[in-house]
């Protein structure tokens, strides 16, 4: 088990130091082939909330991305909390988290493949920030990973490199914060949180991000990205016809 965590952490740390994004999408989507969505989620929160404080804290002007986004930050707080969604661990009916992070790793997959392709919310942002960062909260605390819609919708903005790269690590942040609070206070029979494990993980998702970086400088980032989110949207497309029995 041990082995397998350990490979997924450093195959999910060298796709993030490749393109930027993808370490709790690609963890979540390879441990729930092994494990139930709740534990993968708890091994998710070392690896995201160092490497999320990283890229965040990379450069300055974090008070000033904070003042600009507190609406979506709020709105995150409150989705964690008063989640519209199946939360991780519970089911209702016949849905369940692993269709629903299914379908969210397909439409991470889209994102990647269209993302050129957003149009311009800027003008919109005051209140739409609320709205997706509530949606992006109960999101979490239902999947596990915080991708749609935060990830999209800043990238709508039209911020500047640094700004959106910065913006993402703050938005990543306090949603792993509030996943971290959930996973703590909504825990799963016989499903302790392993924190020695998930500090175990950090080891290969640091290395795997160095490895990343090497990696980019030397194949086309765009081919590879095709791929990757390709693949995410096969992956996921599966995920959810294989919970509901057609596969």
């Amino acid at each position: 088990m041990m082995g397998f965590v350990i490979g997924v952490f450093a195959i999910a740390g060298m796709i993030k130091g490749t393109i930027g994004l993808g370490l709790p999408a690609v963890s979540m989507g390879l441990l729930s082939l092994v494990i139930s969505p709740f534990q993968a989620a708890t091994l998710l929160i070392i690896p995201s909330m160092v490497t999320n404080f990283w890229q965040l804290f990379a450069e300055g002007n974090v008070w000033r991305l904070v003042c600009r986004f507190y609406p979506l930050l709020l709105g995150i707080i409150v989705g964690s909390i008063w989640s519209i969604f199946p939360t991780l661990g519970h089911s209702h009916g016949s849905f369940h988290s692993e269709a629903l992070l299914g379908a969210m790793l397909a439409l991470y997959g889209l994102y990647g493949l269209f993302a050129k392709r957003m149009p311009n919310l800027a003008p919109h942002e005051k209140w739409l920030s609320p709205i997706i960062g509530y949606l992006g909260g109960a999101l979490t605390v239902a999947t596990g990973v915080v991708v749609i819609p935060v990830v999209p919708y800043l990238q709508s903005l039209h911020l500047k490199r640094d700004d959106l790269v910065q913006s993402l690590g703050l938005a990543f942040t306090v949603s792993t914060i509030c996943l971290a609070v959930f996973l703590h206070q909504n825990p799963v029979e016989d499903t302790p949180i392993d924190y020695k494990l998930s500090l175990i993980a950090l080891i290969p998702s640091l290395l795997g991000m160095w490895v990343g970086t090497k990696i980019r400088h030397r194949i086309p980032e765009q081919k590879f990205r095709k791929v990757f989110f390709c693949g995410l949207v096969i992956f996921g497309l599966y995920s959810v016809l294989h919970q509901f029995g057609v596969l």
